[in-house]
């Protein structure tokens, strides 16, 4: 044992220095691409003589399917591939997390052989020999590693143990900063399609003033160019003393934030030149590490109002939470985009008279008394903010 393997590890695997570091670099630069698993993946199974070596790279929950990706030999040579994460019927379960096994440690030979796991699903890909750890990653549960080979080929000796155990601290820090990066993206992701349900576009720029990244609603509001519209990269206003308080109000936002001044809440009106209501922006400086797209810098968050633009409240969600029918449901949504009364009729193909009778039951569920009040309490309910397709 040495100062620098005071466990003896890397002396037990017998690594060639060079060979360690590279694999270890491949390993950690995969932590801002996906696809980059795969060549230390590939590197990996290498090392191990291995035909298959799979990794989860997170794990299967509610709202994600996981990711596992998978390099292995085919008909055509090496091959590789990204899958859902999934939950094999195998013996490697709820063991502990962080130590090597193979199947010596589990069970015997013969009992090996005789397993459904082996017989319906490791045949098959020509597997015998399994080399397993479960990696404890905090915050994101375990990530499973499979290292597989042939019965032609030979068991895996504790040098083989010793060679992953020497991978083990990397390859765990490199999958809690992918984990974590991909929780923060999701997360900006689930915050833009919840503005972008509540009609509310979102615009983010670097201190430069360029664009790198708008949800759906804010490329509609800039593609029609009515207002404001992207140039060069950048953002602008329609008229030019709009786009000079524009330019102001993102820069002082900057300056305030790097000076540590209190942030202040400033609005700004843009006129249209399709003398459509004005649109309403709000400015917000996040920062360094807040936003996923740029790591290390402060940026600016344009959240932008379009007051003619329709609700995407769900109709689902507003059926339920106001418990109208499904034809009230229709009227309710109607109005609240704007349409009149007759509007509403015409386009849901009932007679004017319906329509009425329809809103005054929609008025005693909902305990208003005029449509203004009927949009306020429908747009200012938790509906915009349940996904789903309108009626």
């Amino acid at each position: 044992m040495s100062a620098h393997d005071p466990s003896g590890v890397f002396l037990a695997a017998g690594m060639d220095t060079a060979h360690h570091d590279h694999i270890v670099g491949l390993i950690y630069a995969a932590i801002m691409d996906s696809q980059k698993w795969v060549d230390a993946l590939q590197e990996m199974r290498s090392l191990f003589a291995a035909n298959f070596l799979t990794l989860i790279l997170r794990e299967a929950s509610i709202e994600d399917p996981g990711l596992i990706v998978w390099v292995g030999d085919s008909e055509n040579g090496g091959n590789a591939r990204f899958e859902p994460a999934r939950s094999d019927v195998t013996p490697f379960v709820n063991l502990a997390t962080d130590q090597i096994y193979v199947v010596d440690d589990l069970m015997e030979v013969s009992e090996w052989r005789r397993s459904a796991y082996l017989q319906h699903w490791c045949t098959q890909y020509d597997v015998f020999h399994v080399m397993s750890v479960d990696i404890s990653i905090a915050g994101a549960g375990r990530m499973p590693l499979r290292i597989t080979r042939p019965e032609s080929a030979p068991a895996f000796t504790p040098q083989d143990r010793a060679r992953c155990q020497a991978l083990l601290p990397h390859l765990r820090r490199a999958l809690q900063m992918h984990n974590l990066l991909h929780r923060k993206e999701s997360l900006g992701g689930a915050f833009s399609s919840a503005m972008g349900r509540l009609s509310v576009g979102t615009i983010v720029l670097d201190e430069r003033g360029r664009v790198f990244d708008q949800n759906l609603t804010a490329q509609e509001i800039l593609s029609s160019g009515d207002g404001l519209k992207l140039a060069g990269g950048g953002l602008e206003a329609f008229y030019p003393s709009d786009n000079r308080a524009l330019q102001s109000l993102i820069r002082g936002a900057f300056a305030r934030h790097a000076s540590s001044q209190p942030a202040v809440v400033e609005a700004l009106s843009i006129s249209r030149p399709s003398g459509q209501p004005a649109l309403g922006v709000v400015v917000e400086v996040l920062p360094a590490g807040e936003w996923a797209g740029v790591r290390g810098r402060p940026v600016a968050v344009l959240y932008v109002r379009d007051p003619a633009g329709r609700t995407l409240a769900d109709a689902e969600a507003i059926r339920q939470l106001f418990n109208l029918t499904p034809t009230e449901t229709s009227v309710a949504l109607k109005l609240a985009d704007g349409a009149s009364l007759e509007e509403t009729a015409e386009a849901l193909g009932i007679r004017r008279n319906t329509a009425r009778a329809h809103l005054r039951a929609i008025f005693s569920k909902t305990g208003v008394r005029r449509q203004t009040e009927l949009v306020r309490i429908m747009l200012n309910s938790v509906a915009p903010l349940r996904g789903g397709a309108d009626v």
